[in-house]
């Protein structure tokens, strides 16, 4: 049996999970400040990582992906929630942080080109952009989703040129960690 933890899970927390939070509300299992590292957990302890809708409260992503990356056994998948930058509601919330984008998690992608800078390693196993709904409607999302590598230069010119018109409001990633088995 796999063995997830829900990072930041507040009331709603996954089913089977080990919740961790800094609010010590009802599904709390593990209430600790996600912003102080290291998580009361060892190393190489969860298959499965779920972050939704809380990295971009905290105070540093490169350190809690390096934590997220300590506490996850090798191959373990990690999903991570969080508003696009285009969207309204990633500046609205005054605690929100950072303002991410679909090119983010690549930092800790092996063949990144400046992660030295940290020493967690993931494979971006999917990236998607959820528009608004008008733009889903019309196809863009589906576009600017395409997966095969001759058409990810859509995704780029969207990010660079058009998300401020054609609305992004959610990114859901999957990363898979990268490290050597014990």
């Amino acid at each position: 049996m796999s063995k997830i933890l829900d990072v930041g899970c507040g009331l709603h927390k996954f089913p089977g999970s080990v919740g961790l939070d800094v609010v010590p509300l009802p599904t709390v299992d593990v209430v600790h400040d996600l912003n102080v590292f290291p998580y009361p957990f060892e190393a190489n302890t969860f298959d499965q990582i779920r972050i939704i809708h809380v990295i971009e409260h905290l105070q540093s992503v490169v350190k809690t992906m390096e934590e997220i990356h300590r506490v996850a056994k090798p191959n373990a998948l990690v999903t991570i929630v969080t508003p696009h930058h285009s969207d309204s509601s990633s500046w609205q919330d005054p605690t929100h942080v950072w303002h991410l984008n679909s090119g983010s998690f690549q930092f800790f992608d092996e063949a990144h080109q400046s992660n030295y800078y940290s020493h967690a390693r993931f494979r971006v196993q999917r990236a998607q952009v959820k528009l608004l709904k008008i733009y889903a409607a019309m196809g863009m999302e589906w576009l600017v989703n395409l997966q095969n590598p001759r058409y990810r230069f859509i995704r780029k010119f969207w990010e660079q040129h058009l998300c401020y018109i054609v609305r992004g409001k959610v990114m859901e990633f999957e990363l898979v960690a990268i490290k050597d088995p014990e």
